[in-house]
């Protein structure tokens, strides 16, 4: 069996303590360290049975891991990328991969500069239900694909805006929420070449938008809407449906649906609809439920990770996937602040 990759974590607030259960339990990996300011990541190493650092500095001068997950706040993951890339680390960062698209390209330059990996953690990629809708979707049964519709509709509770920067511009349901459903789209569909959207915060009435509605259009032709808000009572959202987390309750619903000219299919149930005889509206429809093994994607992005450490794999998302699906956001809230149509160059 191949040395173990060992792995640094940096940040250890709730997805980085999710990525150190991950990495103590994954064979292929070795955590090696904890690093976080706070006295909770000292705990935590502890806990763990690894070492502890304040800062990546103080790791390297010591010690050097073979990559590193960076797991802090937003406004940090250039910051720490860039300080990993000059230490030549490759590095897993949490998404967004930058908070700035002007920021995100200085990480990515030089990371191929430095002929360092550097991977976004839009970790729904590596979900198998994903996998296999690119899969139904590249094999050409659908027919050419023409619409997508995505949904995030649930409501968050009252208490969870409690925390100042929740109601602040940037913590909204777009850029903390549909971040995610853009990058399966552009996964599955590949590039958005224009948006248009609308935003409304009529509710609540915070700085940051509550609700908002979205076109996109796709280098292939094809026309997708998404529409987004955190604070209606609906099962219609990944969360509520996908089963990735067992935190959420769960519903038999689906949160995309995707129509081409031979059939249509919806996620995540994997449900392919396509007519007997001949296309038509007159025509009975024939359902497919397509199965696949449940496996945590999370658990599955690491092993990518160690798989592209030892040169055995190119990125599934890379730093430059993730700042290409930033890129789209930005261009979505431009949209809605301007109520123009952005083209993105």
């Amino acid at each position: 069996m191949e040395r173990k990759v060992r792995l640094a974590v940096l940040g250890a607030g709730l997805i980085g303590k999710r990525h150190i259960q991950h990495v103590l339990a994954e064979p292929q990996a070795e955590l090696l360290a904890v690093i976080d300011p706070m006295p909770l990541g000292q705990q935590i190493a502890q806990a763990s049975g690894v070492a502890w650092f304040p800062s990546f500095a103080a790791m390297i001068a010591l010690d050097r891991p073979d990559g590193i997950i960076v797991a802090t706040p937003n406004q940090l993951h250039v910051e720490n990328g860039i300080e990993a890339v000059a230490a030549g680390v490759p590095v897993l960062t949490e998404k967004p991969i930058a908070d700035d698209v002007a920021d995100g390209e200085r990480l990515i330059r030089a990371a191929e500069a430095a002929g360092v990996p550097i991977l976004t953690g839009h970790h729904r990629r590596h979900n198998p239900m994903i996998q296999k809708a690119k899969e139904i979707i590249d094999s050409g049964e659908l027919g050419r694909v023409l619409v997508a519709n995505a949904m995030f509709w649930l409501f968050k509770p009252d208490d969870y805006f409690d925390i100042d920067w929740r109601r602040q511009a940037g913590a909204g349901p777009v850029f903390l929420n549909l971040i995610h459903d853009v990058d399966n789209l552009r996964y599955l569909f590949g590039d958005i070449v224009a948006v248009q959207a609308q935003e409304s915060n009529a509710v609540r009435r915070n700085v940051v938008e509550e609700t908002a509605v979205i076109l996109m259009e796709f280098s292939s032709g094809l026309l997708a809407t998404a529409s987004v808000s955190d604070s209606v009572v609906a099962p219609w959202s990944w969360e509520m449906t996908a089963c990735e987390n067992p935190a959420y309750p769960q519903t038999e619903e689906a949160c995309y649906m995707i129509g081409g000219t031979h059939g249509s299919l919806t996620i995540p149930a994997l449900d392919v609809w396509k007519n007997g005889i001949k296309r038509s509206w007159w025509e009975p429809f024939e359902k497919r439920r397509v199965t696949v093994q449940d496996e945590d994607p999370l658990v599955l992005q690491i092993r990518q990770f160690c798989k592209v450490i030892r040169g055995e794999e190119a990125p599934l998302v890379s730093g430059r996937e993730g700042l290409n699906t930033l890129n789209v956001i930005m261009a979505i809230k431009q949209s809605a602040e301007s109520g123009e149509r952005v083209v993105l160059g």
